[in-house]
């Protein structure tokens, strides 16, 4: 669990700038009539809650694993996962994204529908079309399924500029 924790706390210094981002893709600017009628600058595109799950991976898989996400699939006592919680409709977003070499800011990033993500992977299921393997994670905790973004059609909402050449 301490490692879990410790993943955790690498990964929520990089909030600030995560909500930042999603504030340019989640809040836009209301009609001319909005603003004049009813007092609107900016309007949220939901009233419901959003739920965003945040991943971010450390820049030395950049490079291999840029074009792709992994979500979580299996845990060795049972424990619900993440994949279980989407395919039961949690979560409205996924923000998956690489920190830079020096883990201070990030490199890459994208911002994912995840009912896109759950309509391919139930047409995929459905036809029997799994063309995904679970792999192991190197400490035993648990396994995971990796997914190539464009290959998920509807999937990208948004994404940052390529730093790198993937």
């Amino acid at each position: 669990m301490d490692d879990w924790k410790d993943d955790k706390k690498w990964s929520d210094r990089f909030l600030v700038e995560i909500k930042r981002i999603l504030g340019e893709y989640l809040i836009s600017e209301p009609s001319v009539e909005e603003d004049a009628e009813y007092n609107t600058d900016l309007i949220v595109l939901k009233l419901e809650a959003v739920r965003i799950a945040c991943r971010i991976r450390r820049n030395k898989y950049l490079i291999k694993y840029g074009d792709e996400f992994t979500i979580r699939a299996g845990r060795p006592l049972g424990t619900k996962t993440e994949l279980t919680k989407i395919i039961e409709g949690w979560g409205n977003y996924i923000f998956y994204g690489f920190s830079d070499e020096n883990e201070s800011k990030l490199d890459k990033w994208i911002l994912g529908d995840l009912n896109a993500f759950r309509i391919y992977f139930n047409r995929k299921l459905y036809n029997n079309e799994k063309s995904w393997i679970a792999k192991d994670n190197t400490d035993g905790s648990s396994n995971f399924i990796s997914f190539k973004y464009n290959d998920i059609p509807g999937f990208i909402i948004g994404k940052s500029e390529v730093h790198h050449e993937i």
